[in-house]
């Protein structure tokens, strides 16, 4: 919205003397009402996209330009992240969405989308040796990110984590329960209650038979989560399913067979959750 001036207000003008008294008002309440849903469009369409980043979701270019780039509202956060096309014949580019609405490259040179790519967001997994050159460019044209793309934390197993399926460090620690109850804005999701109605685990879906599972003592009591205040991670490992860890004999899965953005998020998440955890 701009006024006479061409400058961008946040608010419409209070009603002045010569505006109609009630025309006037109503049109400002409905302004107001207008701007609040907006933000809670956006603050959903900025939760949907994050998600899309990490499940590595794709669309055509013709879905990318009448969904993204010509939408009125997304557009705003569109061109404040990086994108990335994918051809079938392999070729992987870069590119942002510029206030014209055109695309360029990490070089800032024009880059034309081609029909037959898939466009998805960038993790910065994925950006390998130019993620320091869009992190430039971005702090160059003072681009705010509606979340954290190009400054999102990189993590990686080991090489004896990669051939495992366990993730010993962070076993035995102990965290609020809260922090476990955090874990669910990030997908995870509690285990089925046990004895007494306690939910002894809690596991994030990777794939079709694939979950990592955390073993919780004491577990989260159903119905009355505090409880118990703090919860031990017993055991961190990949499994086919949601269960137990003393239930199976056998665990076939390893973590060398995980997408390395799946990895770097799962890592992000349990090092949050451990932060300052005491052993």
């Amino acid at each position: 919205m701009l006024d006479g001036d061409g400058k961008r207000r946040k608010d419409l003008p209070k009603p002045g003397a010569r505006d109609d008294a009630e025309l006037a008002p109503a049109e400002r309440k409905r302004f107001m009402a207008l701007k609040k849903d907006v933000r809670t469009i956006a603050s959903d369409q900025v939760r949907r996209l994050e998600a899309a980043m990490v499940t590595g979701r794709s669309w055509t270019a013709q879905e990318f330009r009448e969904l993204f780039v010509a939408h009125p509202l997304l557009w705003h956060l569109v061109r404040r992240l990086v994108w990335l096309s994918e051809t079938d014949d392999g070729a992987r580019t870069a590119f942002r969405v510029a206030e014209d609405r055109t695309f360029a490259d990490v070089e800032d040179e024009v880059f034309e989308l081609a029909e037959d790519a898939a466009v998805r967001l960038a993790h910065p997994v994925r950006l390998g040796g130019e993620l320091a050159a869009w992190s430039e460019l971005f702090a160059d044209y003072e681009i705010l990110q509606p979340f954290p793309q190009l400054g999102r934390a990189v993590l990686a197993l080991s090489d004896e984590e990669r051939e495992g399926y366990r993730l010993t460090r962070f076993e035995g620690l102990k965290v609020p329960t809260g922090k476990v109850l955090g874990l669910e804005r990030r997908g995870w999701e509690r285990g089925v209650p046990q004895d007494a109605g306690v939910e002894r685990w809690i596991s994030k879906r990777l794939g079709d038979n694939r979950y990592l599972v955390i073993a919780l003592d004491t577990g989260i009591a159903v119905g009355v989560v505090d409880m118990f205040p703090d919860q031990t991670l017993e055991t961190v490992w990949l499994d086919t399913r949601p269960q137990d860890h003393w239930s199976r004999h056998e665990h076939p899965l390893r973590f060398s067979g995980l997408d390395p953005v799946t990895v770097s998020e799962l890592l992000a998440d349990l090092t949050e959750l451990t932060e300052g955890a005491a052993s």
